[in-house]
């Protein structure tokens, strides 16, 4: 199963379109994730549209109508994994053992909020990403989006992938 990971698109705000890199795999992932933040209801219309499934929630800059349509978090089990998706999980530090203690039942946790690309594993086995913006890297060098395959209970060919400057 291919995944496509991404949050805090930003739309209108931060850029006009989603990315074409980004648009292009959508045809290609069994699942696309993201983490809220989307802000123009317009890209949710466009993912669901275009995806075969799409998880998302909301985030602290998503107003009441995607807030209406989304969850706050959001689980699936994809390819013998449970995954969660939530918007913010606080600062860096301690983040591992918060989220460990916080969503026990997860084998995997997508996470948006910094616009920093992150992937670790904490105590216990749960694996936390963040795919970063497609739309805005505030402190980062690029712009960016995650793949990755989840198949017989594994997560493998977890992918960063930069986007180039607009």
């Amino acid at each position: 199963m291919r995944l496509l990971l991404t949050s805090d698109t930003h739309l209108p705000a931060r850029a006009r379109r989603l990315p074409d890199q980004l648009l292009a795999e959508l045809p290609r992932a069994d699942v696309v994730l993201h983490a809220g933040d989307w802000i123009d209801e317009a890209t949710l219309d466009l993912l669901e549209s275009h995806s075969r499934r799409l998880i998302g929630v909301y985030g602290n800059n998503d107003g009441p109508g995607l807030r209406a349509r989304l969850p706050e978090i959001a689980y699936a089990d994809l390819g013998g994994l449970r995954f969660g998706v939530v918007h913010e999980t606080g600062p860096a530090q301690g983040r591992e053992a918060r989220c460990a203690a916080r969503f026990p039942d997860l084998d995997v946790l997508v996470f948006g909020h910094s616009h920093i690309p992150w992937d670790t594993t904490a105590p216990g086995g749960l694996r936390l990403l963040n795919p970063g913006s497609p739309t805005d890297r505030r402190r980062q060098p690029y712009c960016t989006y995650l793949t990755a395959t989840a198949a017989d209970g594994t997560l493998t060919e977890v992918t960063l992938h930069r986007l180039p400057p607009r």
